[in-house]
């Protein structure tokens, strides 16, 4: 029997600009996982969504929202700017720290592409405040600077077909001085594609949260 589960779509207020984001917390959830999309992805990924169902099914609240506006996201240079990227994830982790719904939740992320190596500088940033993070075919090397701050329990998950990204994960796991753990899902690609590769994802994502609250 599933949890019965609340989604909402909400606006984040932040200082200069207004994020969308949908919001979904399953009754008596204890934990909170953020979303940070890789460039050019938002709130409605596909994939991402497909893993935050799944994390839903085992009592995990999760917010995916869009880190940049429509406009700055047809910008190439605003993409790949992890320093913008983490200030506004650190800014939406702020705020719904103290929302009604959210607060008292442990926090986590979910980082894709791009998006991880936000997920761990902001990590780095709360230090004991985060309760785990994954990585999803992430590019953690892009916040080498940070890694060797960060505290919280953390999985890279990359396909076993996905060559380059293997290489640049196992250099930043070599960085990382918390629980870590590299998890290559063996006949997948970058975007794990392939039959099944993507429910691997999702599966092995729940377990790290729900071990790592």
């Amino acid at each position: 029997m599933l949890l019965e589960e609340k989604h909402k779509t909400i606006e984040i207020p932040l200082r200069q600009v207004v994020l969308n984001g949908i919001l979904s917390v399953p009754d008596k959830a204890k934990t909170l996982v953020l979303f940070s999309h890789g460039s050019g992805s938002s709130r409605l990924s596909p994939r991402n969504n497909y893993v935050a169902s799944v994390l839903q099914q085992e009592g995990l609240a999760t917010l995916l929202f869009d880190l940049l506006t429509e406009e700055e996201d047809r910008q190439y240079k605003t993409r790949f700017n992890i320093d913008l990227l983490t200030q506004r994830l650190i800014a939406v982790t702020e705020w719904i720290q103290v929302q009604k719904e959210t607060k008292g939740l442990q926090l986590a992320y979910f980082g894709a592409s791009t998006g991880a190596a936000s997920a761990l500088s902001a990590a780095a940033y709360f230090g004991d405040e985060i309760g785990a993070v994954v990585s999803r075919g992430g590019r953690p090397d892009l916040a080498m600077s940070e890694l060797h701050k960060v505290t919280a329990p953390t999985l890279l998950i990359v396909g076993g077909w996905d060559k380059v990204v293997i290489i640049l994960n196992q250099k930043a796991y070599a960085k990382l001085r918390c629980e870590r753990k590299l998890e290559i899902i063996p006949e997948a690609t970058h975007l794990f594609e392939e039959r099944g590769k993507l429910e691997d994802v999702a599966i092995l994502s729940a377990k790290w949260f729900t071990e790592h609250p």
